[in-house]
């Protein structure tokens, strides 16, 4: 036995820290855990029965990963052996110093001894100063520490896994307008205040307003922006980065992020990033596809037919006036009836006043030939009119519907998704009999296990989303015969225009998908819900023959 005095260090670590924290989530008071009190009092008792160690330094970990070695107490104590101030490093068991299998061997089988460190964990009787320490020993250690990582990686991704699906908020923070309801955690719950402020932003910009328009005004009238608001409110919010800062206002990139979260319709959409596998931590956001949506999983705060407008309207050209926060009236609307390019607005001087009109920037290029200019002015008179007489239209069509049968418009509507209902259902039961096929083709040599679990896997895949699919249909055909139905919904938007006396953003951005320029005195209007305005229009004249 080796009779110099060694000069050690208590290294202990525990995964979840148990400080004292804040109700908005940052640590005020750093206060041990039991676990940490309880390592260090099992190592001292250690110690007193080995007087030729000596500890001189203590490194806690509290709150990290054994799979990383990127923690502060450990990197202080790599210094140390560095430096030459310590020769050994001891631990209650191997688990405590690290749990990922390789970087744990590497530590203890190329870096301690080039350094010329003792290694003891007390608890698993391993000692690198004697055979204790020898490497099939560790080895089995190290592997079962990583395989019980792995273990609870897969468990924990499961079982949030489930609750995503089963419409549960898994997340840390509750979405600015909201807040987590006090009986069920999982549940979003509007946040009346924060709610009426978000109903605001939607309004303004259905209202023309641009993003930067919009945070401007609501600076402007003292309202906090979201990580100030809940740190005032004493709510829990995320620390660091742009939330972090405490000072930061409404700016136009929160604005757009509040405009485009469909949290705010009811639906929650989670699963948006992951990490790759249990050892690594680096976020990846996750295709679209992948995501988990779950419709109805909260009280809405915002209809889902004005959250579709707005982004429409996002995707619409939205310049604005220099100088000016609004955005045009028909902005992105207008297309050259010539070559169907987007048309631009103009403004030139005359008489001490300012015309406007609109033109093809690809005349100049020669690549539109026949391209006609109009006045703003004339243009709107034109499809104000329009409008009013479509409305018109539409209010009488709904009349005429309510004269011959309520409830026709909801009966077709629903034939025609039980006829996909039928063609999914159809897809589905052949996608049964292929997987049901797999493990013949297999046994029979005809697919490699590696081609069967890759096929079983997909076409798993494949029927989720179809069984999926058909409960949203069979939602939706319920929804239509009892007149519930979204598609159903449009002759209630054109009703809201009856009284209509003047053309606005939000006016236009609803009735309207697009208006080709033919001529100075030409235009045609492609409204918006016309398949559903055609749909109609065609059952009454069957109907009257």
């Amino acid at each position: 036995m080796d009779e110099r005095k060694y000069r050690a260090v208590k290294y202990i670590r525990l995964s979840v820290a148990d400080g004292k924290k804040d109700r908005d989530g940052s640590r005020i008071e750093k206060i041990e855990s039991d676990s940490v009190a309880n390592q260090r009092k099992f190592i001292d008792e250690w110690l007193s029965r080995h007087p030729e160690i000596e500890a001189v330094s203590e490194e806690v970990d509290d709150g990290f990963s054994g799979l990383l070695f990127d923690r502060p107490a450990f990197k202080h104590m790599m210094e140390d052996i560095e430096s030459g101030k310590i020769d050994c490093c001891i631990t209650r068991d191997l688990s405590r110093f690290g749990r990922e299998y390789i970087e744990t061997g590497r530590y203890l089988r190329r870096i301690f001894p080039a350094y010329g460190v003792r290694f003891i964990a007390i608890n698993d009787s391993i000692d690198t100063l004697d055979d204790s320490g020898d490497d099939l020993a560790m080895s089995l250690k190290s592997i079962i520490n990583d395989a019980y990582c792995r273990d609870i990686s897969i468990k924990t991704r499961s079982a949030l896994k489930v609750k995503r699906q089963c419409g549960d908020h898994i997340g840390a923070f509750a979405v600015y307008g909201y807040r987590k309801s006090d009986e069920n955690r999982n549940l979003l719950v509007p946040d009346d205040y924060a709610a009426k402020v978000v109903r605001d932003i939607f309004a303004m910009k259905l209202g023309g307003l641009s993003a930067s328009r919009i945070a401007a005004s609501l600076n402007g009238l003292g309202i906090l922006a979201p990580a100030r608001y809940k740190k005032d409110r004493g709510m829990p919010c995320a620390g660091g980065g742009f939330s972090g800062s405490g000072t930061a206002k409404w700016c136009p990139n929160t604005i757009i992020r509040i405009l485009k979260d469909e949290t705010y319709t009811g639906t929650l959409v989670q699963g948006k990033t992951e990490t790759p596998n249990y050892k690594l931590k680096e976020i990846c956001r996750k295709p679209e596809s992948e995501w988990v949506k779950v419709e109805n999983a909260h009280e809405p705060v915002i209809a889902k037919a004005d959250f579709e407008l707005a982004q429409r309207l996002m995707r619409l050209d939205t310049r604005t006036a220099p100088g000016g926060g609004s955005v045009y009236v028909f902005s992105g609307l207008l297309v050259c009836g010539c070559c169907g390019n987007r048309m631009v607005r103009k403004s030139a001087p005359g008489n001490g006043k300012r015309y406007y009109n609109y033109w093809c920037p690809t005349t100049k290029k020669g690549g539109c030939a026949r391209s006609a200019m109009i006045k703003e002015d004339a243009l709107a008179a034109a499809v104000l009119e329009n409008v009013k007489a479509h409305v018109a239209s539409v209010a009488s069509l709904e009349t005429l519907i309510a004269g011959l049968d309520a409830g026709r418009v909801g009966r077709e509507l629903a034939a025609r998704l039980a006829e996909q209902l039928d063609e999914n259902e159809r897809r589905l039961e052949k996608i049964r009999e292929f997987k049901a096929g797999l493990y013949e083709n297999m046994t029979g040599g005809n697919l490699s296990k590696d081609e069967y679990r890759s096929l079983k896997a997909k076409y798993g895949d494949d029927a989720d989303i179809l069984a999926a699919a058909n409960e949203r249909l069979k939602q939706e055909i319920d929804d239509a015969l009892s007149c519930k139905h979204e598609r159903m919904a449009w002759l209630e938007r054109f009703r809201q225009f009856e009284s209509l006396g003047a053309l606005d953003r939000k006016t236009v951005a609803t009735l309207i998908r697009r208006i080709r320029i033919v001529g100075k005195r030409e235009i045609e209007i492609e409204w918006s819900y016309q398949s559903e305005y055609e749909t109609v229009l065609a059952m009454l004249k069957r109907e009257v023959a």
